[in-house]
């Protein structure tokens, strides 16, 4: 798939710094590996360096110090179209192209890559089902949608050329919280299927321990630890234990595999 290298860590960073060019530095000395097929969360506050870091995945930004590599090759040797194609990303404002149909704002990047327009027709279909979306729906304008139907079409595009990498920065942050309890069960479900390699940004703690398979906590714009969910609940770092703290009333009304959140 995409001539992937199935060899050693999907996403490294070593040693990253990120500097404005005040000097002000949004990342310091980071050291990060993501896994093949797993779902990364960043964890932390706004300004910890949270979407800095997912920036740098796709060149977006480049980094001041540092070597980072992705599918095993550095950053400066990919072709950053290339590196692009490969990349699904995925917004909490989802940025559909207002005056694109549905299928049109699914069926970009396929165009781009040239595909012939039946296939781009079956893949919209076939993703318009996998995230949960009537067929009909295809033919609309994302004015026409619901808050939660934009951020599945917004999902479906991310998925549309079957990238290896997702990149998702609060995509389901500005939506009510039933409807994030909704997609995010729907993103657990399809990734059990589809397996990506996931760098997942999140402030909010709940939604990190039941979607990610590790989470890394930055503050400050460096790396406090890295933890499987259960891990992460029970460190003894004094920042992770001031994070639990802080949210363990919401963790207590609302445990881990529970469905829709408590009414108050």
């Amino acid at each position: 798939m995409h001539g992937s290298c199935e060899e050693g860590p999907a996403i490294q960073f070593r040693n990253i710094s990120y500097r404005l060019d005040t000097g002000y530095e949004l990342l310091r000395g980071l050291n990060l590996e993501v896994q093949r097929g797993e779902t990364l969360v960043l964890l932390g506050r706004s300004g910890s360096g949270k979407t800095t870091t997912l920036k740098l995945i796709n060149r977006l930004l480049t980094q001041s110090e540092g070597d980072m590599q992705v599918d095993g090759r550095s950053l400066g040797e990919w072709d950053v179209i290339r590196l692009r194609r490969m990349i699904g990303y995925v917004i909490q404002e989802v940025g559909l192209f207002p005056h694109f149909t549905v299928a049109r704002n699914i069926g970009v990047v396929p165009q781009i890559e040239q595909w012939p327009a039946d296939r781009i027709q079956q893949r919209v279909r076939e993703l318009l089902q996998l995230v949960g979306l009537e067929p009909q729906l295809a033919s609309r304008y994302p004015r026409e949608l619901s808050g939660g139907q934009r951020q599945r079409v917004g999902v479906a595009r991310a998925l549309a050329a079957d990238p290896p990498f997702l990149l998702m920065d609060e995509p389901f942050g500005a939506l009510d919280p039933i409807t994030r309890a909704e997609l995010q069960r729907e993103f657990l479900t399809l990734q059990q299927r589809l397996r990506k390699t996931v760098v997942f940004v999140t402030h909010d703690l709940r939604e990190a321990l039941l979607l990610g398979t590790r989470i890394a906590l930055l503050e400050a714009g460096q790396l406090v630890v890295i933890h499987a969910p259960n891990e992460f609940l029970h460190s003894t770092d004094p920042l992770v234990a001031a994070y639990v703290d802080a949210f363990k009333t919401e963790i207590l009304s609302a445990p881990r595999g529970h469905d829709e959140p408590q009414h108050k």
